[in-house]
């Protein structure tokens, strides 16, 4: 009897460790395309404008110093992504279908601006393949609308909350916790350095965890034990990612309201208007607009 349960230990610690060895395997995941939301849905449907806009993003800071929330120790790794720059430069390529903003390369001006040193020496020293001087490089195209701000807020337990219940040693409970991000994006234009439009928006963040549990005696000295669950965290990058598509698409609407920039289709501008204040918490309706001269950039006529 000795030796078969030796056997059987054995042949099930064959069986386990197989099985965690294939583990990662059997949970890997093909690389996906980026991540549909509703936000990047409504702000890809905007009406394309009377004229295509040049922006520019220098920086979009994580300016809340915070770091993740732990309980039990502490964690210096950064509250929330620190790659907002790189998702507002997307949300305005992505605004209207690509169709309101040619955006200019800023984040890495310095890296450019090497790299184009570099042409211009090349272009100095060398011949082309016909024995003629080369062309000088093209001049940088210049923005009309600096769009800046960052992440201004990350507030980690707002609210918490949890139900259990438990009956003859058969249960189970669920705990939740809700986190806060917000963020704050204004256009400012170049010519004259005003600031055309500000907007601030904020998404939460939920994280829920469900357990459940079974603690019994079937026959004396012989308990029946049976725990499972599982916990769901909303990625904080997607959250952030949300709230500036949701401020991009905030931004363009407001400045139209203002009379900054148009809709090509100017038909469609009251049921965007209406809508817009509608999230706002306004029942104004939207009669009229200004018309202002709109801050083009890269020597367009407006």
């Amino acid at each position: 009897m000795r030796k078969l349960a030796v056997l059987a230990l054995s042949l099930w610690a064959t069986v386990v460790l197989g099985a965690c060895s294939s583990l990662p395997t059997a949970l890997s995941e093909a690389p996906t395309l980026e991540t549909r939301t509703p936000t990047l849905d409504q702000l890809e449907s905007l009406p394309a404008p009377k004229q295509k806009l040049f922006g520019a993003v220098y920086q979009f800071a994580d300016q809340t110093g915070q770091h993740k929330p732990n309980p039990n120790y502490a964690d210096y790794s950064s509250a929330v992504t620190q790659g907002g720059a790189a998702i507002l430069v997307n949300a305005l390529r992505k605004a209207g279908g690509g169709a309101w903003f040619n955006v200019v390369e800023r984040n890495g001006l310095q890296s450019l601006l090497q790299e184009r040193e570099l042409i211009r020496s090349n272009r100095l020293k060398y011949l082309g393949q016909d024995g003629k001087q080369l062309p000088p490089i093209p001049a940088l195209m210049n923005a009309g609308i600096l769009f800046q701000g960052g992440i201004i807020g990350y507030d980690s337990d707002v609210l918490t909350g949890g139900l259990g219940a438990n009956y003859l040693g058969i249960g189970g409970d669920v705990q939740y916790r809700r986190d806060l991000v917000e963020i704050y994006l204004r256009a400012v234009g170049v010519n004259t350095g005003e600031i055309l439009e500000s907007v601030t928006t904020s998404k939460t963040i939920y994280s829920v965890g469900v357990d459940a549990n079974v603690f019994k005696f079937v026959e004396f000295q012989k308990l029946f034990q049976f725990e499972a669950g599982f916990t769901t965290n909303e990625p904080v990058e997607l959250a952030v990612k949300k709230a500036i598509e949701k401020a991009v698409y905030a931004v363009i609407v407001q400045g139209a309201i203002d009379g900054y920039w148009h809709f090509a289709d100017t038909t469609k501008e009251k049921p965007i208007f209406d809508e817009y204040l509608r999230d706002m918490g306004e029942e104004e309706s939207i009669t009229s607009v200004k018309t202002i001269t709109p801050p083009s950039g890269n020597g367009a006529k407006p």
